[in-house]
């Protein structure tokens, strides 16, 4: 098949060597910004692969799609390729597994008191038995109810994971319906189909928050989830909820969440994500009991050259054949 494909990504020469082979036929362009490609080349681009270079429409005139190297698109609406109505596909499917298990990770390290614990570490200082019975005794997960906020992929492998553990879950979605596959890509191990969770409707959101012993928040960032966990939905979580966020910055309200942990309301915090990145040296978090911190890292894959190939190679095929792409944007529901 011929379809000429811009790379802007840094992936290793065996890469495009295995998509070439995979791909015969394929015209193969690399470049750090396709700035620097020739204007003559690069008008003629089919499929853009890319992860923060969004050119001019008229710059790629015969541009029939974009693979982006991100599975959120906030960074793409509002830039002239977003309106031109060229089909962009995400990077969505690559991580459910891993960001699955950094959510259990989470809530199994919030239950056993880690951030309690690390505190004492830090300090040198071993907790008399009265302290420990008092202070680091787990909290008990086997009958415990975690909501899960953005209900798809990742969240079906939540639950998954959420359910060996003796956990009931709850799933919130724009819709509440049960999605039967379609056309996304996905390395979770769990089909919708098989999935006995219990579903809602975005509109019923706070009767999700007030059963979650654990809150985690998944949902992407669009203009209707921003600021969609906030000082109300944060009071409406039974005392002692813990939260943890592996979405956007932007959609669990800060301030609001580090004044419930500090009065107690909220037992505990797992944040991968942050209003502002990277954290400033000077932000509360770092300091914070009560607070696991990490820089982002939720969404690392594993094998993401293996799958990231795979997914290119779908595309590229679909486009040959002028199907549509696998996990191409809503660009209505902003996702």
């Amino acid at each position: 098949m011929t379809i000429s494909y811009l790379c802007t990504l840094p992936l290793p020469d065996h890469w495009f060597d295995e998509l070439a082979r995979r791909v015969p036929g394929i015209e193969i362009v690399r470049a750090e910004t396709g700035a620097e490609v020739p204007a003559e080349t690069l008008g003629r681009i089919e499929l853009l692969h890319t992860g923060d270079w969004f050119p001019e429409p008229a710059a790629v005139p015969a541009l029939r799609g974009v693979q982006l190297d991100t599975s959120g698109v906030d960074h793409v609406r509002g830039t002239p390729l977003w309106a031109s109505g060229v089909p962009i596909a995400t990077l969505g499917g690559i991580a459910p597994v891993p960001m699955a298990e950094y959510a259990t990770m989470a809530i199994l390290e919030l239950a056993h008191r880690m951030p309690r614990i690390e505190r004492h570490r830090a300090e040198r200082s071993w907790p008399s038995n009265a302290e420990r019975l008092a202070t680091l005794t787990p909290r008990q997960l086997a009958g415990a109810t975690v909501g899960i906020v953005g209900y798809g992929r990742i969240g079906r492998e939540i639950s998954r994971l959420a359910e060996v553990l003796g956990m009931r879950v709850l799933g919130v979605s724009r819709s509440g319906a049960r999605r039967q596959g379609g056309e996304k890509f996905d390395t979770g191990r769990r089909a919708a189909a098989d999935d006995p969770a219990e579903l809602f409707p975005i509109g019923r959101l706070d009767e999700v928050l007030a059963q979650s012993d654990f809150l985690v928040v998944v949902v992407p960032l669009t203009e209707e989830t921003r600021g969609l966990i906030g000082e109300r939905e944060l009071a409406l979580l039974p005392e002692g909820a813990y939260v943890v966020n592996i979405a956007r910055g932007g959609i669990v309200d800060e301030t609001a969440l580090l004044a419930g942990l500090r009065a107690g309301r909220i037992a505990g915090v797992a944040l991968d994500v942050f209003d502002e990145e990277p954290l400033g040296p000077d932000s509360l978090w770092w300091s914070e009991p009560g607070a696991l911190i990490t820089p982002h890292v939720a969404g690392l894959a594993p094998q993401y050259h293996a799958q990231t190939l795979d997914l290119v190679v779908e595309n590229v095929t679909r486009l040959a054949e002028r199907r549509p792409l696998v996990n191409e944007v809503d660009r209505a529901a902003g996702y």
